[in-house]
């Protein structure tokens, strides 16, 4: 292959590459100007509050009684934790009074 194919093909190869970039920025701008159509047809429309404030209240109380089950399991394991915790303070307190006395 001569010079002047190598450079025919690059430069063929840079006209593609070029065609194929306009293409892009074209449908790239094609793609912005329907986003901001419809960011203003979202912008202008009107929002349901009343809707929107329902849904909120309701997030809220299954939120609520939620965190009170929780609150209910977390008091119910700590009641066990020392529960537990008691017991084997006393069960460390009789190996070691036994340990000094001699009686193991």
């Amino acid at each position: 292959m001569s010079m002047k194919d190598v450079n025919s093909n690059v430069e063929a190869i840079d006209s593609e590459a070029e065609n194929i970039l306009d293409a892009a920025r074209a449908r790239a701008n094609e793609i912005l100007l329907e986003a901001k159509e419809e960011a203003k047809m979202i912008l202008a429309s009107k929002i349901p509050m009343d809707e929107i404030k329902v849904e909120c209240d309701k997030i809220i109380n299954e939120s609520r009684i939620q965190a009170e089950v929780k609150i209910v399991d977390s008091d119910k394991k700590a009641s066990e934790i020392s529960t537990t915790a008691d017991k084997k303070t006393e069960e460390i307190v009789e190996l070691i009074v036994s340990i000094i006395t001699g009686r193991t």
